[in-house]
């Protein structure tokens, strides 16, 4: 799957007979409107492919449901899972359309609408969540927004009110928490997805549950929490089933919104890895009735779904490389029962979940570690550079030769003395041409390509020679190009600093001395913890059988107020989440895993002697990535 993939969606992919790429595009990041350009036969199937495998996979959060695998069905899928109602239909109508070439971004809207006697009573999104596809970085972002949020609730046809975000949806339907969202980011949108509690659990019972790590133990019930939604969870890696899984996503009671999103964005990625991990006939079958009976997509530009682009969505997420799926939010929120959010926090939230920085994983890494790598992409102030039209609109080439020097590359004229065209204006996809007789002249190319977002790159043709005027690098615009090229990712990287850690085996040396009979593996202390770490009360320790023939300890630790982080224990080494870790390093001979969330170490897995031992970050990811490593180095065996 994953060499299907590249050929179709890399920066080298072939190109067909018109010029065109085969791969699939998305959607713009500027705010503006774009007129869906008319169908060109087979080609032009293949060049507008858009999110609805990720929108639908995205459903699978909170009352927002999840089905991700059902590309085997073909029309009676997509007419079911199709806008039916005359208010889905107006909210499809008003969407943006997907421009071929860029990310597409959906708007995933989990309902509470019930049926039965409380039909009346519910029917506000209990879950928002903006989901970009990018797949010219081969990225997934996601940007939560909590429900109590007050914003101005943009709704047709009535006067715009102050209110609380997730009415939107029982003021007007999809419709209003498209223009409400769209409002308050200044995004396009290309699809809505809505889903109800009932798709959520159904889907999660086809799969036979999701495996989640629960960060700490979830106890409400009608003596302790009147009123509420009952839970009843151990911490610790466990499959959750829907009635649980539903509990766990809703969850806020004793945390925030802040906390409840951060759970549903985990949830979502756990579920990607399990429709990843058993992609088969018998997956994608026992999630399509779900989906059909309980998802309503709506897409923009007034084109139906399409089969193929269902199918190219799931290989899409089967083969993202891990560490690419990033997760925004808006901070400093004030308030309790109703949140306020300033347009700087907003701002600035949006243009993290437009702009991940894809190398902040391996960014991170290396300062946690102390790495010193030097860059091998020279400075663009040395990267002559070369631009020329390919598509045929006037000032292409001179928009983007302004632009690329604004960043500070040296523009190079051809030997006319004046900007000039390609040998034709076919070029639908923006192509980097690099001079393979100069230095560091493709690592230079891949860098500038990737300002164009999913421009192509090859060696210099040599009917290109006279063109080029010896610059490194030739840039020749396509079709794809709209006049202005990617603004710089924000720096993710954070800076090093000390580990926060104490030394403290004593906390736990006793606990798991009295445990230790319990399980047949040698079982880790942890020398050092987190400097302000206490156990928690309800669940300090846990021994448990986690999957069949397996056995696990968790130990629970509480920082702050309201968060927690843990050690599990195991001698179940091919768990879900132990498969594809961003990065293995030795250190004094013992080899650790690490699992980043863009720049953010969420789990450092340490395997010996038959057994695992992770170290699981809060799902705040408080603790720094230097405090994670040191306490996972710090593990010890537990003497006999």
């Amino acid at each position: 799957m994953k060499t299907t993939l590249k050929r179709g969606m890399g920066r080298s992919a072939n190109l067909n007979g018109d010029g065109r790429a085969i791969y699939p595009p998305g959607v713009h990041t500027p705010m503006r409107r774009y007129r869906q350009p008319d169908r060109q036969g087979r080609s032009a199937w293949q060049v507008v492919r858009t999110v609805v495998l990720w929108v639908i996979l995205s459903a699978l959060v909170v009352a927002g449901g999840a089905a991700g695998a059902a590309y085997l069905k073909t029309h009676e899928f997509i007419a079911a899972i199709s806008p039916k109602t005359k208010a889905d239909r107006a909210a499809a109508k008003r969407l943006d359309a997907a421009i071929p070439g860029q990310p597409t971004i959906a708007l995933v809207i989990g309902t509470d609408r019930r049926k039965g006697f409380q039909s009346d009573l519910t029917g506000r999104s209990d879950t928002l969540i903006l989901v970009r596809a990018d797949p010219g970085t081969n990225s997934l972002s996601m940007l939560s927004f909590p429900r109590d949020l007050i914003v101005t609730v943009k709704c047709p046809g009535h006067p715009d009110v102050r209110d609380r975000i997730n009415a939107a949806f029982s003021e007007c339907g999809a419709v209003g928490s498209v223009e409400t969202v769209r409002a308050l980011t200044g995004l396009p949108i290309n699809y809505f997805v809505t889903v109800n509690f009932r798709g959520f659990s159904q889907l999660v019972n086809n799969l036979g549950g999701v495996w989640v790590d629960v960060d700490h133990r979830y106890l409400c019930d009608p003596s302790t929490c009147p009123g509420v939604s009952k839970i009843n969870l151990f911490p610790g890696y466990q499959r959750l089933n829907a009635s649980n899984a539903l509990a766990y996503v809703r969850y806020r009671h004793f945390d925030s919104d802040l906390f409840r999103n951060a759970r549903q964005q985990l949830f979502l990625k756990a579920l990607k890895q399990q429709i990843s991990s058993q992609l088969d006939l018998s997956t994608v079958f026992s999630i399509v009735d779900a989906v059909e009976k309980n998802v309503v997509v709506g897409r923009g530009g007034n084109r139906p779904l399409d089969p193929r682009t269902l199918k190219d969505y799931v290989y899409f997420a089967h083969g993202l490389p891990s560490g690419h799926v990033f997760q925004s939010k808006i901070e400093g929120l004030t308030g309790t029962n109703e949140l306020s959010a300033s347009p700087q926090s907003v701002a600035t939230a949006v243009r993290d979940f437009v702009q991940p920085d894809v190398n902040s994983p391996e960014k991170a890494r290396d300062v946690t570690l102390g790495i010193k790598r030097r860059s091998r992409a020279p400075r663009p102030r040395d990267v002559t550079t070369t631009v020329l039209n390919g598509n045929g609109v006037a000032g292409s080439a001179s928009n983007a030769a302004y632009e690329l020097g604004q960043r500070g590359y040296k523009i190079v004229l051809p030997a006319s003395g004046k900007p000039q065209n390609a040998p034709n204006f076919q070029y639908f996809r923006t192509t980097v041409y690099y001079d393979p007789a100069q230095p560091r002249s493709k690592v230079a190319g891949g860098s500038l390509a990737n300002l164009f977002g999913d421009a192509a790159l090859q060696p210099l043709p040599a009917r290109f020679t006279r063109l080029a005027n010896g610059a490194m690098a030739t840039v020749v615009v396509g079709q794809n190009f709209h006049g202005s090229i990617a603004p710089a990712p924000i720096d993710q990287t954070p800076t090093r600093q000390p580990p926060q850690v104490t030394p403290n085996a004593a906390l736990t040396r006793s606990l798991l001395m009295q445990v230790r009979k319990r399980v047949r593996f040698r079982l880790q202390v942890p020398r050092l913890v987190e400097s302000s770490s206490r156990l928690e009360f309800d669940a300090p320790i846990r021994v448990y059988n986690i999957s069949k023939g397996h056995r696990a300890v968790r130990l629970t630790f509480r920082i702050g107020s309201n968060e927690y982080w843990g050690i599990q224990e195991t001698n179940w080494n091919d768990a879900p989440v132990l498969a594809d870790p961003s990065f293995l390093h030795k250190i004094k001979g013992r080899e650790y895993a690490l699992y980043y969330a863009g720049a953010h170490l969420h789990m450092v897995v340490l395997r010996k002697d038959g057994a695992t031992y992770w170290v699981v970050n809060s799902i705040l990811d408080s603790l720094s990535n230097e405090t994670m490593l040191a306490i996972a180095k710090g593990l010890a065996p537990l003497p006999k």
